[in-house]
């Protein structure tokens, strides 16, 4: 018979294979056009941007609880590849507001069409779950965001 430390053992292993499954799905290759395609994390980045009307370096960073650095990196390369710009801010000399380009645009598509597929067969998954189930399983979540967010702020 199963402790209860046994089960929740078991449950952290096939966390720990499902965030190893996500980390390589964020690296899978979205085709946008002929020729041309982004990765997950990438895609992320560029619908953060499309989705508002104004957004900064900043405020990618914060998005996605990385640092400016990072963020300014990512930017930088998808700019580069054509899928976003840089324009100064009119409120400061320090800031730029970052805007899709028409390929920016189609990568943002592309993307809603890839991950609109996966979202579409998991809601159709957790239909079939009790409400008391799904509050488990958010409960479950938020537990181990809260114990990845204190490893990270060490």
């Amino acid at each position: 018979m199963e402790t209860k430390d046994d089960l929740i053992m078991g449950t952290v292993r096939q966390f720990q294979r499902v965030a190893a499954k996500y980390a390589r799905i964020e690296e899978l290759p979205i085709p946008v056009e002929d020729g041309i395609e982004v990765t997950t994390r990438e895609a992320h980045t560029i619908e953060a941007v499309g989705s508002h009307k104004q957004m900064s370096v900043t405020d990618v960073a914060n998005a996605f609880g990385i640092t400016k650095s990072a963020a300014s990196q990512m930017v930088s390369k998808l700019c580069d590849k054509g899928f976003l710009e840089k324009k100064q801010s009119p409120h400061s000399n320090k800031e730029f507001q970052l805007t899709l380009t028409p390929l920016g645009r189609k990568a943002f598509d592309a993307h809603a069409r890839f991950h609109g597929e996966d979202k579409k067969a998991l809601m159709e998954r957790l239909r079939g779950y009790s409400l008391s189930q799904i509050a488990t399983i958010s409960v479950l979540l938020e537990a181990i965001g809260e114990v990845m967010d204190n490893r990270l702020s060490r």
